[in-house]
């Protein structure tokens, strides 16, 4: 059996298409979790909708607490943890990480920065050898094959990679420079662009988005078989 972790981080709380001002992210998000389970019902999904409820924001206690050796920590170091441990756990018992988010000024949503935050953790998602002072980092979710799904919605245009406004779009790099110091490689974007010119040019985006995302679930199904199957 396979596991989804499905994130959303809109700000909208409705579906575009469905709900006045609804979200193109959650739209695309939402999609793919349903045209997965259309096939693989068994597949358990865990869903954050942390564009509705924000993870916390680190601390001073998060950060003196998250580098305390584990078994040094005082009580209310793991209560200053607690929130992100979960968030971590479910990060390393997913097989697939579907994340939802619109492109907010150049970059990603605060509750998705909190997220990333939350769930680069020393010793439980990176190793840290400290006496390696040329690249002491070691991503320790390594050990089986995982995918990144990123649904992204874009007010402008032409901002994928090696297009005309790439150069402004912070969102993409920076989610796969995360995901990848934790050790998920296998990343794939989908995007709808042209939220802010919309009519025909948003119609087909949104079209050609909702295509690929099919024939993402398709590839990834066939991909994965049994061999990305973990128990139940």
């Amino acid at each position: 059996m396979s596991r989804i972790l499905h994130i959303d981080a809109s700000a909208r709380p409705g579906l575009a298409g469905t709900d006045h001002h609804g979200s193109h992210s959650r739209y695309l998000s939402q999609h793919f979790v349903r045209q997965w389970q259309s096939s693989r019902p068994q597949d358990a999904v865990t869903y954050r909708d942390i564009g509705q409820c924000p993870p916390s924001f680190i601390s001073h206690d998060w950060i003196a607490s998250a580098f305390t050796p584990e078994d040094k920590r005082a009580p209310w170091m793991k209560e200053a943890l607690a929130e992100s441990d979960a968030l971590v756990d479910e990060l390393i018992a997913s097989t697939i990480l579907v994340i939802g988010t619109p492109l907010y000024n150049f970059g990603m949503p605060a509750s998705l920065k909190a997220w990333v935050d939350q769930i680069i953790r020393a010793e439980r998602t990176v190793g840290v050898d400290k006496s390696n002072l040329h690249d002491p980092y070691a991503p320790k979710l390594t050990e089986r094959e995982r995918h990144a799904v990123i649904l992204v919605a874009r007010g402008g245009m032409n901002m994928g990679p090696g297009e005309a406004m790439a150069h402004m779009n912070h969102l993409e790099p920076n989610l796969v420079a995360a995901l990848g110091f934790v050790g998920i490689t296998r990343i794939h974007t989908i995007a709808i662009e042209g939220q802010e010119v919309g009519g025909k040019v948003l119609k087909e985006s949104i079209a050609r988005a909702r295509r690929k995302v099919t024939q993402l679930v398709d590839e990834l199904q066939r991909a994965l078989g049994t061999a990305g199957s973990e128990p139940a």
